[in-house]
């Protein structure tokens, strides 16, 4: 504080108060008035002690915790254990344990935080979560996927240690059709403001009017006086671009009565503004200050982007007065090896494996994400339907949602609306999926009630749920889908045309399909300009709903997931993406249909075995692999599939011409050549104009003889949270990547870096995902090394018997990462 210019703004020294008595009172006005000194959001998951079972002892704060494990978060202590077939989860949670699990965390409350709002934020906890300070309890929280906080302020020992401890109970199963984790995984933090502040999610910012030339910013920002006396404040408003220079100001004189809150309406007019795309993600920042006789007493600081959006069956969804198809997909929550832990870098990888995929669009099935996803997707440029509830009054699952529905779902919906509506990735919201009850009338009052509660807090965006057909009647949905601004078809887009002729103003959106019927869902997004878009079920493989994505084998037990028991499978194998991140073929051949960033790729069908044959189940494509290694099928027919968008393509085996065909829109840009299989070098080329453009070449791969270590980052932040992800690729000595190779991998790590998850794609494989060692599958596996709070080298050595050991390094850098 600038003690002059504190006495320059005190009315009391210029009537001559003695000195003394004056620094007491600029004393006294500095510690009212320092919250801006003190770190206003503060990340709390280090030092949490961590404990697998049940203790009723454990909410009070004298009790001993000294042999409890200490970890940081975020934490999914499911992903930790054994895939057994016995573990209640059962097919739909992957196999995994669940149970009850206590968190607790000793800290110091210094005493220059008497005075202040002092509260805990949890982003997330699956689920059933009870919080105690000190061993007062101070709520629960049953949904595993909103975030929730509690005021701290009454029950702390200021100057003393303080116990939170967090009680969670994930025993009751089954209670989600997906892998749900288990456990405080994702941030926690502390939030220390003064008694007068900007209230939490109480800043909403919109963009009704824009332009490239002018863009107005309107800004409704609750302000909350938490003192037994009347308060006079000013309220300055800063609009920051993404280089922290300034473009625009406001300030408002605002009279807050005792105990009570405003909301505040400020516009704000930017002139050349750099509008929010997929392809520019401009960002902008609101840093709000509350000022109390000129002194800041509480700052916030919101990202928002400048954009329109509008939805009309005439022009579909416009993005800043452009129309643009939505080319989605669906993902659930988990990051496969590291379970459902929200670490920010595994969130931000996640949105760039879409973004290199193709997609420009994501629908979070079917829960509120992370902040940290969103926080991605508004940085790199993904536009996101965010979905609140898989069940409303009701279930699928005895134990789920449908329990807390009625209790609960305002308050569950209004923390996804208040938290989220200033992302400008997100630009539909989602009420809800397959609702059992959704041919009956109370669905749609319980829609109404529900699209009310959202326009109340966001009236912006528009509202969809996915509505999925139930026989031959669907057109009993109308008055449902009547209920939305978007109509949401779950497999059911073939219907469109005819829905358009009978609800000619009826805005429609495939919530899911089918990854097989790519080229018939973009043949109809494209041609129709009242349907938006398409998501893919699903875009990334995932943990539980076991089997949904799977093909088999003669020997295999037949049927969808539904039909039976298919343990040891353990996830979905329906995604584009797999779960090392690796691109499946269906993924290259959508990318091609949607974009031209890509225009050509290779891959092989599996053929069929001597004793039968492959078969696909609803949600599976033919296993199809970047492979020309195929021993003991020398001299029989293979098919190898080529993807175009040249006119035509030719295929070559060792120089030699196989064929040229044709890859128009009329083949769907796909071309099948049958051919004897003979080792050697594949190549397909694109043909444009007669002239051989590009080309795309596989290669038979020797025996299996060393590993290729491919880490995405050799640099991470030193904080306990940094994530680097590492491939081995098992190759012959020429390099090329052994496709059949299924050795045992062996992992070591020095240095300041633990290893936080381990894993191939394979979906029958039920080795753990957080250990040591992991087999290749196809030739590949993946380690994630998670940082620790200290600098240092890291190194990763991977063995195998028979295999050149390998080994990458990995530097823990300083930083901070919020």
């Amino acid at each position: 504080m600038n003690l002059l210019g504190t006495q320059k703004k005190c009315r009391y020294y210029k009537k001559g108060i003695p000195a003394a008595l004056l620094l007491m009172l600029v004393c006294m006005l500095s510690c009212t008035q320092q919250s801006v000194n003190i770190e206003r959001k503060q990340l709390f998951d280090s030092n949490w002690r961590f404990f697998l079972g049940d203790t009723a002892a454990a909410s009070s704060a004298g009790f001993d915790d000294a042999n409890w494990r200490s970890l940081d978060l975020p934490h999914d202590w499911s992903i930790e254990g054994k895939i057994d077939h016995t573990n209640p989860m059962g097919a739909a949670g992957g196999y995994f344990p669940a149970g009850i699990g206590w968190y607790r965390k000793t800290f110091s409350v210094p005493n220059a935080w008497k005075g202040r709002n002092i509260s805990i934020y949890f982003g997330g906890v699956y689920m059933n979560s009870e919080v105690f300070i000190n061993g007062k309890s101070l709520g629960v929280h049953p949904y595993g996927y909103t975030s929730f906080s509690y005021d701290l302020s009454p029950y702390l020992d200021f100057g003393k240690k303080n116990v939170v401890a967090v009680r969670v109970d994930n025993s009751q199963q089954v209670n989600s059709r997906w892998y749900s984790g288990s456990g405080i995984y994702r941030h926690v933090w502390l939030r220390i403001t003064n008694p007068v502040h900007v209230a939490q999610w109480g800043v909403a910012v919109t963009t009704p009017e824009v332009s490239a030339e002018n863009a107005t910013v309107q800004l409704k920002t609750i302000v909350r006086n938490g003192t037994n006396s009347s308060q006079h404040i000013t309220l300055k408003t800063d609009l920051l671009a993404e280089n922290s220079k300034g473009v625009a100001q406001d300030e408002a004189e605002v009279e807050l009565p005792a105990n009570s809150e405003k909301e505040v309406t400020r516009s704000i007019q930017v002139s050349n503004p750099l509008l929010w795309t997929p392809e520019t993600p401009n960002l902008y920042a609101a840093k709000i200050q509350v000022l109390k006789e000129g002194q800041t007493i509480d700052e916030s600081k919101t990202t928002f982007g400048i954009r329109s959006i509008k939805f009309t069956p005439e022009n579909g969804f416009q993005l800043n007065g452009k129309t643009v198809k939505l080319d989605g997909g669906c993902v659930h929550h988990d990051n496969g090896c590291l379970g459902a832990a929200a670490f920010d870098r595994a969130e931000e990888r996640k949105v760039e494996l879409l973004k290199k995929a193709g997609y420009n669009a994501v629908r979070t099935s079917h829960n509120p994400p992370s902040e940290a996803f969103l926080d991605a997707c508004d940085r790199l440029g993904l536009l996101v339907m965010n979905e609140s509830f898989d069940c409303w009054k009701v279930g699928k699952n005895k134990y789920d949602y449908s329990n807390y529905f009625n209790d609960w779902w305002q308050r569950d919906l209004d923390a996804m609306v208040l938290r989220d509506r200033n992302h400008p990735s997100v630009v539909m919201w989602s009420i809800g999926n397959e609702i059992p009850e959704r041919k009956e009338p109370q669905a749609v009052e319980t829609a109404k009630m529900l699209v009310k509660e959202i326009k109340k807090l966001d009236p912006t965006r528009p509202v969809t749920s996915a509505i999925v057909g139930w026989g031959n009647d669907w057109d009993i949905f109308d008055p449902l889908m009547a209920v939305h601004d978007v109509a949401g078809y779950n497999y059911h887009l073939s219907s469109a045309p005819s829905d358009h002729q009978r609800v000619p103003s009826r805005i429609i959106v495939q919530t899911e399909s089918y990854p097989r019927d790519a080229f018939a869902n973009w043949e109809l997004v494209k041609n129709n300009d009242y349907v938006i878009g398409d998501f893919v079920w699903t875009a990334m493989d995932y943990l539980g709903e076991s089997g949904i994505g799977r093909y088999y084998y003669p020997n295999d037990p037949p049927g969808e997931h539904w039909e039976g028991d298919f343990f040891p499978v353990h996830g979905a194998y329906c995604g584009d993406v797999d779960l090392t991140g690796w691109r499946k073929p269906i993924s290259h051949y959508r990318n091609i249909l949607w974009n031209d960033t890509e225009k050509l790729y290779m891959a092989v069908r599996e053929p069929n075995p001597d004793n039968g044959e492959i078969k696909l189940t609803w949600w599976s494509v033919w296993p199809t692999w970047e492979s020309w290694t195929w021993p003991g099928y020398e001299g029989k027919d293979i098919q190898v599939e080529v993807y175009s968008k040249y006119p035509k393509v030719r295929l070559y085996l060792n120089d030699k011409l196989v064929g040229e065909q044709q890859t128009t829109e009329k083949e769907e840009h796909k071309a099948t050549f049958t051919l004897p299989y003979s080792p050697g070098t594949l190549k397909a080329v694109g043909v444009e104009n007669d002239q051989e453009v590009e080309s795309a070449t596989l290669q038979t791969a020797g025996e299996a003889a060393k590993m290729k270590l491919t880490a995405d980052r050799n640099e991470l932040v030193a904080n306990g949270q940094d994530l680097s992800y590492i491939t081995i690729e098992v190759t012959d000595n020429d390099g090329i990547v052994q496709p059949n190779a299924a050795n045992r991998l062996q992992f070591s790590i020095e240095g300041p870096g633990v290893i936080a998850g381990v894993c191939n794609s394979d979906m029958k494989d039920t080795d753990p995902y957080v250990g040591n060692t992991r087999k290749a599958w196809h030739g590949r596996a993946m380690v994630v090394i998670r940082s620790m709070h200290r600098q240092g080298d890291i190194q990763l050595t991977v063995s195998s018997p028979g295999l050149a050991k390998n080994a990458v390094e990995i530097k823990a850098i300083s930083g901070k990462k919020d």
